[in-house]
């Protein structure tokens, strides 16, 4: 091996990708959260006593899903912060909420959509000006 040859340590890194690692592999290739889908809006909270030390199965991305929900924050910001894809993310978060260590307040549904008339009489005000 040569002096200026990446050793083993450099092998899976790229330095304009970074890490290769395929994001289902985070998942175990579950591509849909073991519950139903979160809304991109919906905020997660982790849960008072969530403590994942000792779980089996938990990846150490779960683990920092728990903490950076300590505080409600959005689904998609969860995916942000992570630098993962929110597919990804939906899936480890719906593994946490199976176990009960986090909970997924969504935003409300819209009750009242505005009447197609009402539309029309507002676009058509905006063009007499």
């Amino acid at each position: 091996m040569r002096a200026d040859s990446p050793g083993p340590q450099h092998e899976w890194l790229d330095a304009d990708a970074g890490p290769v690692v395929r994001p289902y592999t985070l998942t175990g290739g579950r591509v849909r959260p073991p519950v139903d889908g979160f809304d991109l809006l919906a905020f997660v909270l982790a849960t008072p006593d969530a403590e994942p030390a000792g779980t089996p199965g938990l990846q150490p991305e779960h683990r920092r899903l728990i903490e950076l929900a300590r505080r409600p924050k959005a689904v998609a910001d969860l995916a942000a912060d992570l630098d993962l894809a929110v597919g990804v993310v939906r899936v480890l978060l719906g593994d946490l909420l199976a176990h009960g260590f986090v909970a997924v307040h969504r935003p409300p549904a819209t009750a009242y959509l505005p009447d197609d008339n009402i539309l029309k009489a507002v676009v058509s005000g905006l063009r007499a000006l």
